[in-house]
């Protein structure tokens, strides 16, 4: 990393907060049994791009914008017909994030959009079983690089937070203490 590079406040806390605590709560006898975050997978489902292909190109701006990353399309697996829905149509889009970028969305999302949501009361606090953690927002405008103006309808979009965390319990504790607002 050169001097002009930093290394994001999340990831930070992380090394000099989180990992220590939980190496204590754990009883881990190893640095590398903590569960750290491994990546972030951002997806936005566009199944109006059926009808309207201008929607796909919404999508993939609202998450490039949101990311700083350029996403790629997801395709649909199989045809349903009572979906008007074809094998190999474009019906979304997602990015998945590793490194700084991964840390700095972390940061923005807990520190800046989540409290944006209105009558915001916490996160529910159900994990994969795995340790995995996915929120669904319902729309982009909670993220401040979106501006109002531009967005054509408002979208939702789902995170998934992949741990290496070997158990809920793991993934929650250190959720928690990266700041996650789990309800109560």
């Amino acid at each position: 990393m050169t001097k002009t590079q930093t290394i994001p406040v999340l990831k930070q806390r992380y090394r000099e907060e989180v990992l220590p605590a939980l190496m204590q709560e754990f009883q881990y006898k190893n640095v590398m049994q903590v569960p750290a975050v491994k990546k972030i997978v951002v997806n936005i489902g566009a199944g109006e791009a059926i009808d309207n292909s201008k929607a796909l190109d919404f999508a993939v701006d609202t998450l490039k914008t949101i990311t700083g990353q350029q996403p790629i399309i997801t395709k649909a697996r199989k045809s349903i017909a009572g979906f008007k829905l074809r094998e190999g149509k474009a019906i979304g889009v997602k990015v998945t994030l590793r490194g700084e970028r991964m840390w700095a969305l972390l940061d923005r999302l807990i520190n800046v959009a989540l409290p944006r949501i209105r009558d915001f009361r916490g996160v529910p606090a159900k994990l994969d079983g795995r340790g995995n953690y996915t929120i669904g927002l319902r729309e982009q405008l909670i993220f401040p690089e979106i501006p109002f103006d531009s967005i054509d309808k408002v979208r939702g979009m789902e995170m998934t937070i992949v741990t290496s965390a070997s158990t809920d319990d793991e993934g929650r504790r250190l959720l928690k203490l990266l700041g996650m607002p789990f309800q109560e």
